[in-house]
Protein backbone atom coordinates (compact mmCIF):
# COMPACT_ATOMS: atom_id res chain seq x y z
CA UNK A 1 0.00 0.00 0.00
CA UNK A 2 2.89 2.34 1.02
CA UNK A 3 4.26 1.33 -2.61
CA UNK A 4 1.54 2.10 -4.47
CA UNK A 5 1.11 5.52 -2.49
CA UNK A 6 4.55 6.77 -3.10
CA UNK A 7 4.25 5.63 -6.93
CA UNK A 8 1.21 7.66 -7.39
CA UNK A 9 2.99 10.66 -5.29
CA UNK A 10 5.60 10.56 -7.23
CA UNK A 11 3.82 10.28 -10.81
CA UNK A 12 2.02 13.71 -9.83
CA UNK A 13 5.26 15.06 -8.65
CA UNK A 14 6.20 14.48 -12.20
CA UNK A 15 3.40 15.62 -14.14
CA UNK A 16 3.33 18.56 -11.84
CA UNK A 17 7.02 19.78 -13.17
CA UNK A 18 5.36 19.69 -16.62
CA UNK A 19 3.66 22.49 -15.98
CA UNK A 20 6.13 25.35 -15.66
CA UNK A 21 3.75 28.01 -17.99
CA UNK A 22 2.15 29.96 -15.87
CA UNK A 23 -1.80 28.93 -16.42
CA UNK A 24 -2.65 32.81 -16.75
CA UNK A 25 0.09 32.53 -19.96
CA UNK A 26 -1.52 29.20 -21.10
CA UNK A 27 -4.68 29.89 -21.62
CA UNK A 28 -6.22 33.11 -23.47
CA UNK A 29 -9.08 35.14 -22.43
CA UNK A 30 -12.48 34.23 -24.63
CA UNK A 31 -12.68 37.71 -25.90
CA UNK A 32 -8.68 38.15 -26.89
CA UNK A 33 -9.24 41.46 -28.73
CA UNK A 34 -6.37 41.88 -31.78
CA UNK A 35 -3.71 44.15 -31.61
CA UNK A 36 -4.91 45.82 -34.90
CA UNK A 37 -8.48 46.49 -33.10
CA UNK A 38 -6.90 48.57 -29.78
CA UNK A 39 -4.93 50.48 -32.08
CA UNK A 40 -8.09 51.74 -33.70
CA UNK A 41 -10.40 52.06 -31.08
CA UNK A 42 -8.06 52.36 -27.89
CA UNK A 43 -11.29 53.38 -25.18
CA UNK A 44 -13.89 50.84 -26.64
CA UNK A 45 -10.76 48.19 -24.95
CA UNK A 46 -10.17 50.09 -21.78
CA UNK A 47 -9.71 47.56 -18.86
CA UNK A 48 -9.93 44.70 -21.16
CA UNK A 49 -8.26 41.62 -20.36
CA UNK A 50 -5.99 40.38 -22.64
CA UNK A 51 -3.08 37.78 -23.86
CA UNK A 52 -0.44 39.33 -26.03
CA UNK A 53 3.13 38.34 -26.77
CA UNK A 54 6.14 39.01 -29.01
CA UNK A 55 10.08 39.57 -29.13
CA UNK A 56 11.12 42.32 -26.71
CA UNK A 57 12.24 45.37 -28.43
CA UNK A 58 13.72 47.75 -25.23
CA UNK A 59 13.61 48.00 -21.42
CA UNK A 60 12.73 51.02 -19.99
CA UNK A 61 12.72 51.20 -16.09
CA UNK A 62 10.60 53.74 -14.07
CA UNK A 63 10.40 55.30 -11.03
CA UNK A 64 7.17 52.38 -9.84
CA UNK A 65 7.43 49.94 -13.05
CA UNK A 66 8.92 48.55 -15.77
CA UNK A 67 7.65 49.32 -19.13
CA UNK A 68 8.56 46.87 -21.84
CA UNK A 69 8.10 47.63 -25.80
CA UNK A 70 7.30 44.23 -27.54
CA UNK A 71 7.25 43.38 -31.12
CA UNK A 72 3.92 41.56 -31.39
CA UNK A 73 3.61 37.99 -32.75
CA UNK A 74 1.29 35.50 -33.26
CA UNK A 75 0.92 33.06 -30.16
CA UNK A 76 0.63 29.31 -30.18
CA UNK A 77 -1.95 27.57 -28.19
CA UNK A 78 0.40 27.89 -25.00
CA UNK A 79 1.04 30.96 -25.04
CA UNK A 80 4.59 30.95 -26.68
CA UNK A 81 5.31 33.10 -29.29
CA UNK A 82 5.87 32.15 -32.95
CA UNK A 83 8.95 33.92 -34.56
CA UNK A 84 8.12 34.62 -37.72
CA UNK A 85 8.15 37.97 -40.03
CA UNK A 86 4.86 39.17 -39.05
CA UNK A 87 3.14 41.72 -36.86
CA UNK A 88 0.43 44.05 -36.15
CA UNK A 89 2.56 46.78 -35.09
CA UNK A 90 4.45 47.07 -30.89
CA UNK A 91 2.87 47.44 -27.51
CA UNK A 92 4.10 48.38 -24.10
CA UNK A 93 3.93 46.20 -21.35
CA UNK A 94 3.93 47.78 -17.61
CA UNK A 95 5.19 45.33 -15.23
CA UNK A 96 5.50 46.43 -11.42
CA UNK A 97 8.80 46.45 -9.82
CA UNK A 98 12.10 46.34 -11.07
CA UNK A 99 13.32 43.76 -14.01
CA UNK A 100 16.33 43.40 -15.33
CA UNK A 101 17.40 44.82 -18.59
CA UNK A 102 20.14 41.95 -19.50
CA UNK A 103 17.72 39.31 -18.60
CA UNK A 104 14.93 40.64 -20.33
CA UNK A 105 16.91 41.75 -23.51
CA UNK A 106 16.25 42.84 -27.16
CA UNK A 107 15.02 39.61 -28.90
CA UNK A 108 13.97 37.41 -26.15
CA UNK A 109 10.06 36.00 -26.42
CA UNK A 110 7.68 37.39 -23.99
CA UNK A 111 3.92 37.21 -23.14
CA UNK A 112 1.84 38.82 -21.07
CA UNK A 113 -1.88 39.00 -19.61
CA UNK A 114 -3.07 42.35 -18.38
CA UNK A 115 -5.58 44.50 -19.18
CA UNK A 116 -5.65 48.01 -21.48
CA UNK A 117 -5.33 50.91 -19.65
CA UNK A 118 -4.47 53.67 -22.42
CA UNK A 119 -2.20 54.06 -25.54
CA UNK A 120 1.33 56.16 -25.71
CA UNK A 121 2.75 57.62 -28.96
CA UNK A 122 6.47 56.89 -29.69
CA UNK A 123 8.08 56.93 -32.94
CA UNK A 124 9.91 54.16 -34.72
CA UNK A 125 12.54 56.08 -36.56
CA UNK A 126 10.91 59.07 -37.64
CA UNK A 127 7.65 57.31 -37.72
CA UNK A 128 5.27 58.19 -35.19
CA UNK A 129 3.37 55.16 -33.49
CA UNK A 130 0.54 54.68 -31.38
CA UNK A 131 2.12 51.64 -28.53
CA UNK A 132 -1.22 50.19 -26.61
CA UNK A 133 -0.48 50.08 -23.13
CA UNK A 134 -0.69 46.96 -20.83
CA UNK A 135 -0.72 46.87 -17.14
CA UNK A 136 0.39 43.08 -16.67
CA UNK A 137 -0.48 40.82 -14.52
CA UNK A 138 1.09 37.82 -15.00
CA UNK A 139 4.24 37.51 -17.92
CA UNK A 140 6.61 34.57 -18.74
CA UNK A 141 10.09 35.17 -20.13
CA UNK A 142 10.86 32.57 -22.83
CA UNK A 143 13.57 30.69 -23.25
CA UNK A 144 15.52 30.31 -26.55
CA UNK A 145 15.02 27.69 -28.85
CA UNK A 146 17.73 25.26 -29.46
CA UNK A 147 19.44 25.71 -32.54
CA UNK A 148 18.70 24.52 -35.84
CA UNK A 149 19.84 20.91 -36.19
CA UNK A 150 20.97 19.07 -39.63
CA UNK A 151 19.90 15.62 -40.32
CA UNK A 152 21.63 13.35 -42.98
CA UNK A 153 19.83 9.95 -43.91
CA UNK A 154 21.50 6.74 -43.00
CA UNK A 155 24.60 6.35 -44.51
CA UNK A 156 24.48 2.85 -43.96
CA UNK A 157 21.41 2.49 -46.15
CA UNK A 158 21.94 1.21 -49.67
CA UNK A 159 20.49 2.99 -52.39
CA UNK A 160 21.37 1.83 -56.10
CA UNK A 161 20.92 5.11 -57.96
CA UNK A 162 23.10 7.55 -56.35
CA UNK A 163 22.82 10.21 -58.99
CA UNK A 164 19.16 10.93 -58.01
CA UNK A 165 20.08 10.80 -53.92
CA UNK A 166 18.35 8.64 -51.03
CA UNK A 167 14.66 9.14 -53.18
CA UNK A 168 14.48 10.32 -56.72
CA UNK A 169 12.12 13.66 -56.09
CA UNK A 170 14.79 14.75 -53.54
CA UNK A 171 17.66 15.86 -56.07
CA UNK A 172 21.01 14.74 -55.53
CA UNK A 173 22.70 13.78 -53.23
CA UNK A 174 19.74 15.13 -51.01
CA UNK A 175 18.07 17.91 -49.93
CA UNK A 176 18.92 18.45 -46.07
CA UNK A 177 16.05 17.98 -43.31
CA UNK A 178 15.91 20.80 -41.43
CA UNK A 179 14.05 21.84 -38.27
CA UNK A 180 13.89 23.22 -35.13
CA UNK A 181 13.06 21.72 -31.22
Amino acid sequence: MKLLLSLVLLMGLALGGCATTPDPIRKSPDDNPTLRAVRANPEAYQGRELRWGGSIVAVENRAEQTCIEVVERVLESGGRPVEEDRSQGRFLACVPGFLDPVVYEDGRLLTVRGTVVGVETRKVGEYPSRYPVVAVSSHHLWEPLSDLRYYEPDPFWYYPWPAYGPYPWRGYPYYPYYRYR
